[in-house]
């Protein structure tokens, strides 16, 4: 891996290049610390950190992040797996396998305070999950769903229990587009349909071939030293909040359950640009890597997502009138965004600021990752942006 490089012009030039964005970035207060990273198919061109992962804790390319909804695209992967061999196809109804999706109802509605529950007048798909198209919502982006979770309280499928899974679905498989917890579900079918737990499969089938060994379900303790601390932005500056990593939950969720380092998942980034192989290790076919990164959305373009959990995250907007899409692996833009990314290009985050990027038409992909909420705050925004746009022509 490259280390950081000091910018090759002295003055203004010199916020040109990615690592003098993040030093600033920390020194104005703009996030707590941050590691980015950016790659190609052949290999890694730049890393760089800023600030401290914990107290004590410098950042570096071994800290080890709480990857959340980074997680959905591993869980994709999984899913094309059993696709590529013939197990699954992307339009066999979910519930042939798991009749428990089958059994969630619609909220279709509210008498006064009570939910009109209905069922399902369509069945879901393993495409509909994996593009947020099934009607399985968060209750932090969808009004609907937060309202029927403040009267019947579940927890959330971040903790790992089946009941934060046991939520009405927001619309009709197919009928819509909502954030929500889909991977989750298509988890629990490669599970049903392959027979091994999920933590089983991805290092078997992933994380080995690609030598990720820092990406895992269960943190063990050679990798605790290097956990980021997850802080919250207050008017003081950034707080550190107490919140160990889950340990031996009810199921490990593919919308969420991840841990590992920036460099390891740039390995990924790099499987899916080389089309499905890396270092001489085939994880997915070339045909199925060019469906995954397809628009799946048709004619519908997203629009931008309100939050109903300010503490969690900000309203999520989108590239300013640049339209989106969803692919198979994360949110698809379809117009080129000059000096930052292609049409085509891929990408998502985690809820703790972990944000990537995959640039097929240009053979790049890259991440900026911190541990801070809310999610989408403006200023990690803004300086993801500057990031990207300065790792443009590395």
């Amino acid at each position: 891996m490259l280390e950081a490089r000091a910018p090759a012009c002295p003055g203004e030039r010199a916020l040109s290049h990615p690592q003098s964005v993040l030093d600033r970035a920390v020194a104005d207060g703009a996030l707590p610390f941050a590691v980015a990273l950016v790659g190609s198919g052949d290999g890694p061109l730049w890393q760089g950190a800023a600030g401290n992962a914990a107290p004590g804790l410098p950042a570096g390319p071994d800290t080890v992040f709480r990857l959340f909804s980074m997680t959905k695209a591993i869980g994709a992967v999984a899913a094309m797996i059993l696709v590529d061999r013939g197990r699954l196809t992307l339009d066999t109804p979910v519930g042939d396998a798991m009749p428990a999706f089958d059994a969630l109802p619609v909220l279709d509605g509210w008498d006064g305070d009570t939910p009109r529950l209905r069922r399902q007048r369509t069945r879901a798909t393993l495409r509909q999950l994996l593009s947020h198209t099934s009607g399985a919502a968060y209750d932090v982006w969808n009004g609907e769903i937060f309202r029927f979770n403040r009267l019947e309280i579940r927890p959330s499928p971040r903790t790992g229990l089946k009941a934060g899974l046991d939520l009405p679905l927001a619309f009709d498989p197919g009928m819509g587009w909502a954030y929500g917890t889909g991977l989750d579900w298509a988890g629990l079918l490669v599970e049903a349909v392959d027979g091994r737990p999920i933590d089983a499969f991805c290092p078997a089938e992933i994380f080995d071939p690609l030598g990720m060994d820092e990406t895992v379900f269960e943190v063990p303790p050679d990798l605790m030293p290097h956990l980021a601390a997850l802080r919250r932005r207050s008017p003081e500056g950034f707080e550190i909040v107490e919140a160990p990593p889950v340990s031996r939950p009810e199921f490990w969720g593919m919308g969420h359950a991840l841990t590992g380092t920036g460099r390891d998942y740039l390995r990924f980034l790099r499987m899916i640009l080389n089309g499905g192989t890396l270092d001489g290790q085939r994880v997915l076919s070339g045909a199925t890597v060019v469906e995954m990164l397809a628009n799946q959305l048709g004619e519908r373009r997203l629009g931008p997502t309100p939050s109903y959990r300010p503490t969690a995250s900000a309203d999520v907007t989108r590239f300013g009138g640049v339209p989106t899409t969803h692919s198979l692996l994360g949110v698809r833009n379809e117009a080129t965004i000059p000096g930052r990314r292609s049409a085509g290009s891929q990408g998502w985050a985690g809820l703790l600021n972990t944000h990537w990027w995959l640039d097929p038409a240009r053979g790049r992909a890259g991440m900026m990752l911190t541990q801070c909420r809310p999610f989408w705050d403006a200023r990690i925004m803004a300086v993801f942006e500057a990031v990207e746009r300065a790792a443009h022509d590395l």
